[in-house]
């Protein structure tokens, strides 16, 4: 058969590495694909000499790619929200089949796109938009396609939990893990997406839509950060025998679902506590499978050209098959999405790590813990540290029962104007995962 022609769009880090493991690789591509694949035209905006491109047209404008007859598959690996989006519904109006590694595309964008695809027949592929090079998707889409899916948690930002890995190994803050993680490259100049939660609730909404059969609902997502974590809570976790992890949890109750990301206790013992440094992992526990662990690079060259080359394999597999018998989207059939509402945070159930810089004075714990009772919350466990009194305030580290989150703000309110507590009551919430 002729080679699938495939243009590229965007040649930064996952576009050169797309195309160099493509060119590297080409046999065993081919081998598996079923017949061969050719990078036949590039879009970027400068000239990149370390990429071997002789006989391949180039160009700066991405809109050529999604025109050009000769292109039977685009591959989008720009980023951001406006001109890819242009750009791919583009080349789906153009008859092209897309593959794309833009999660932020995907979480706002995606019920659009998915919509003109099948009005289109034609596929848009989004693994690694998720994870880098863990093929978590495939494998909740299709490995547990006989699962009732009840949650799904993961580490899917690498540079959080580089910088939570730093501070609990060496004990520092995060402002000086933060400046490591942009020289590096972890980080962005601005870091703001991966230091407050935006993009692993970019990746947590996808997950979620392909659990659940639920639309793509990003402006629902409660989105914590950790810059507010200081090394000692790192420390009084680790004490108490958790670890601090920046976790996206999508879980789904009789009320709705949950879809959550924010900075978690995690029991030190379980293996997705110990995911360390900027590798990720993903934990789904379906009612047949049990809890399953998918672990590996959230990120980088390589690995992520890794599952854009899986997309683009399936789709050449996919392209003499019947466009009505294709895999999903979304995983569930596009008209038998689910209404099920995504719950606010006020709704939603944890148990709570809770840090109170209290006066040393006698009743002043009996009074935290009528609040708390007082609000049907109970304790599971209370540590002081005395050693650590500074200007007549000790820290207070309560660990509490599973709890509505609504119980949890009325009492840490009341806790901030009791006479004996100074300033905020820091709150993390605590999971098993069991």
């Amino acid at each position: 058969m002729n080679p699938v022609k495939v243009g590229i769009c965007g040649l930064g880090t996952v576009g050169g590495g797309t195309f160099n493991v493509l060119q590297r690789n080409a046999e065993e591509i081919a081998r598996r694909a079923g017949r061969g694949i050719e990078v036949a035209q590039i879009a970027m905006r400068t000239p990149k000499p370390q990429f071997q491109t002789t006989g391949i047209a180039i160009t700066t404008d991405v809109f050529e790619v999604a025109t050009n007859p000769e292109i039977d598959i685009v591959i989008e690996l720009m980023g951001g929200y406006t001109v890819a989006r242009e750009l791919v519904l583009k080349a789906i109006e153009n008859g092209k089949h897309v593959v794309t590694a833009n999660k932020a595309l995907i979480a706002v964008h995606g019920n659009e796109i998915f919509a003109k695809a099948r009005e289109k027949g034609v596929i848009v592929a989004f693994e690694a938009a998720v994870a880098g090079g863990i093929p978590v998707i495939k494998a909740i889409r299709e490995g547990l396609s006989a699962n009732r899916i009840n949650w799904v948690a993961g580490i899917i930002n690498g540079t959080g939990n580089f910088i939570l890995t730093e501070m609990r190994e060496k004990g520092r803050t995060f402002e000086d893990v933060l400046v490591e993680a942009q020289a590096l490259g972890y980080a962005e100049a601005d870091p703001t997406f991966d230091v407050e939660g935006i993009d692993a609730a970019h990746k947590l909404t996808i997950l979620a839509s392909i659990a659940f059969g639920i639309p793509l609902q990003f402006d629902k997502a409660y989105t914590e950060g950790i810059t507010k974590l200081t090394t000692a809570d790192v420390n009084y976790a680790e004490a108490l025998g958790y670890r601090i992890k920046h976790l996206g949890v999508a879980r789904s109750t009789a009320a709705g679902i949950e879809l959550r990301v924010h900075p978690t206790l995690i029991p030190a013992d379980r293996l997705i506590a110990n995911v360390n440094g900027v590798m990720n992992a993903v934990m789904v526990n379906g009612d047949a499978a049990g809890s399953t662990l998918f672990y590996g690079a959230g990120a980088g060259m390589e690995p992520t050209a890794s599952s854009v080359i899986a997309d683009l394999v399936d789709v050449v597999r996919a392209m003499t098959s019947d466009p009505e018998n294709r895999v999903p989207h979304l995983a569930f059939q596009p008209d038998s999405l689910s209404a099920h509402p995504i719950l606010p945070i006020e709704a939603c159930e944890s148990a709570y790590y809770l840090r109170i810089q209290a006066k040393d004075h006698p009743g002043v714990l009996a009074q935290v813990a009528s609040i708390l009772s007082e609000r049907g919350i109970n304790i599971e466990s209370i540590m002081q540290k005395e050693v650590e009194e500074q200007d007549g305030l000790v820290p207070m580290i309560l660990l509490t029962h599973r709890v509505v989150e609504q119980r949890i703000n009325d009492a840490i309110a009341a806790l901030e104007a009791l006479a004996g507590v100074n300033g905020p009551v820091v709150r993390i919430r605590v999971e098993h995962l069991n």
